[in-house]
């Protein structure tokens, strides 16, 4: 168990922007703007999209692009990436569309780090990076960025725009090896707790005990994953998290699509290895009453020590997902006081 101290803990939103069974892109991505004008008003820290291919029931490919209709709907909040999967791209093409967020939306904008292709082989292919490269290839890629955003005059290059900006980064992993570049780098660390949280306390430990000062961070930074299916009753969070769970089996199993509508005692009749395997990914969640989430709430924090969560919980009712974020909001007041 970590002592969190005495600073208030922030929560955030991760939005896998999720296509509807019988909807489409565009009303996705306008879900997506709804739930951060609601976080927006909510006092949530930052709003963050991830870059997932090859995904029908993902709208957030162009993760970019997508910021950009977000950051125009809204004024303060926080909007970034969680994250960026950098092996797919030149890190020059990557300070070039984010630092153009950043001239559009100024002091607004996060970049979260991944090495993960956010897709499977064939797709990564088609995306034109190579996929031979060595180990060292993505903290190279992370300094590369790093530099090209500082405006580093050594690299004899100029990202425009983008130079000078120093957008802060953060690395995002599930494993070891992104515990350890974040703590080599000075970089805050997002560790993937809401879909594999089997290396969370590990990499937790490494990150803080290995942490180096840097000019963005002077001391370790942790945020975690963390899904909240909030709602009046356990009955109805347990209906509303279903549509998540289907998607995680079907993804499991090699059938993704889009999310599907939730299913009344869909966990409980599954197969036992599909009970298994959901067991193991909900250890960084809660699905309940508000009083039965805060509960779970704190001993998550209690157990990382987290400094922010970031929240995530894939609801296919629109009214009934900004509902659950209220909740949540009101849960974060909670434990401030």
């Amino acid at each position: 168990m970590t002592d969190s101290g005495t600073k208030p803990v922030k929560f955030s939103i991760l939005d896998l922007s999720s296509v509807l069974q019988g909807s489409d892109v565009k009303s996705a991505l306008d879900r997506s703007l709804a739930l951060a004008q609601h976080g927006e008003a909510h006092g949530y820290e930052r709003f963050w999209m991830a870059e997932h291919h090859g995904m029908e029931g993902i709208a957030s490919a162009a993760t970019a692009v997508a910021l950009a209709h977000i950051g125009q709907g809204t004024k303060s909040i926080r909007i970034g990436a969680g994250g960026i999967m950098l092996p797919n791209h030149a890190p020059m093409v990557i300070a070039e569309q984010f630092g153009t967020l950043e001239a559009l939306y100024p002091g607004r904008i996060d970049l979260g780090l991944g090495r993960a292709p956010g897709s499977d082989q064939r797709t990564a292919q088609a995306l034109r990076r190579n996929l031979n490269s060595d180990a060292n290839e993505f903290p190279r890629d992370v300094i590369e960025l790093q530099a090209l955003l500082a405006g580093d005059e050594r690299l004899g290059i100029q990202a425009t725009p983008g130079q000078g900006t120093n957008i802060p980064l953060y690395i995002l992993g599930s494993s070891l090896f992104g515990a350890q570049l974040a703590a080599a780098l000075g970089l805050p660390y997002a560790f993937a707790s809401h879909f594999a949280p089997q290396m969370l306390d590990q990499a937790l430990e490494i990150y803080r005990r290995d942490f180096k000062p840097s000019e963005q961070l002077g001391e370790p930074y942790v945020m975690c994953g963390f899904n909240i299916f909030a709602a009046d009753s356990d009955a109805e969070a347990d209906f509303l998290s279903s549509s998540m769970l289907q998607s995680f089996v079907a993804l499991r199993t090699g059938n993704p699509g889009k999310l599907p509508p939730p299913v009344d005692g869909y966990r409980e009749n599954l197969p036992p290895q599909a009970q298994s395997m959901i067991e193991q990914i909900m250890q960084g969640s809660a699905v309940g009453t508000p009083d039965k989430v805060k509960q779970a709430v704190d001993r998550f924090i209690d157990r990382t020590g987290a400094d922010e969560l970031i929240i995530t919980g894939s609801i296919f009712d629109q009214a009934a997902r900004e509902k659950s974020y209220s909740i949540a909001a009101n849960i974060r007041e909670l434990i401030a006081a």
